[in-house]
């Protein structure tokens, strides 16, 4: 029977009582928000497509046993912190535009649509330095991406 731990209260920091095993690489977690994580997104998806797709298609292939493809999705997430680690270090004025925009996603509920200022500095800047476009997945052929729209209209209010 489990009981309720105060983490205030408690003299010891909290320990899993159900840590991967010995087989699974260890690796050190992101640690950011739920903004950068989303500011990066496409960039981590670019970066990081060949850890991403063998993930995917370990997930596919184990039929609902999540425990197969640990490996897999600890590879994705070294991939990530490779990219978020090396961001201020060979992007330089990047992490400017990357800031900008995680903080106006911060603000505006996680919406791209009202950051989309920002988010062209960005994307600019990440494929100058670092060679990675956002491209988002299932646009339809022969259309522009949204973010990639002339002229557009910015605003918080959908029509």
């Amino acid at each position: 029977m489990s009981g309720f731990h105060d983490s205030a209260s408690g003299s010891q920091p909290y320990k899993d009582p159900t840590p991967l095993p010995d087989s699974v690489p260890r690796v050190q977690e992101l640690g950011v928000t739920s903004a950068p994580l989303k500011s990066a997104a496409f960039f981590i998806g670019a970066y990081c497509k060949e850890y991403n797709e063998d993930f995917m298609l370990c997930k596919n292939e184990g039929r609902g046993d999540p425990g197969q493809c640990l490996k897999e999705g600890r590879r994705v997430t070294r991939c990530a912190t490779d990219l978020y680690v090396s961001l201020p270090v060979h992007a330089g004025k990047c992490l400017e535009q990357f800031d900008a925009h995680w903080n106006c996603l911060e603000l505006n509920n996680q919406e791209y649509y009202a950051c989309r200022k920002p988010e062209r500095t960005l994307n600019k800047c990440m494929f100058e330095k670092l060679g990675l476009t956002k491209t988002i997945p299932g646009t339809p052929a022969g259309k522009k991406q949204i973010h990639e729209v002339e002229n557009p209209v910015y605003t918080t209010v959908q029509r």
